[in-house]
């Protein structure tokens, strides 16, 4: 697409214009929600389960573990 539409003979800094440019349209769309409503709520339902036991904890270097242990042969 860039040989196509000839951007790879602009000059870097046309390009860089050009890059922002294009930036600037897609930043000014409205963007949707990052989550559906049956997302939200799960992630409150998880929040609310972790606040209620928030010692009921797997240390971050026994994940670690467990999962390099899982990917070795």
């Amino acid at each position: 697409m860039v040989q196509s539409l000839g951007i790879d003979r602009l000059s870097r800094g046309q390009r860089i214009a050009l890059v922002q440019e294009i930036w600037d349209t897609i930043a000014a769309e409205p963007t949707p929600p990052l989550l559906n409503e049956s997302q939200r709520q799960e992630l409150r339902r998880r929040a609310a389960e972790d606040d209620a036991s928030p010692d009921d904890v797997v240390p971050w270097e026994q994940v670690k573990a467990h999962a390099l242990a899982r990917l070795k042969p």
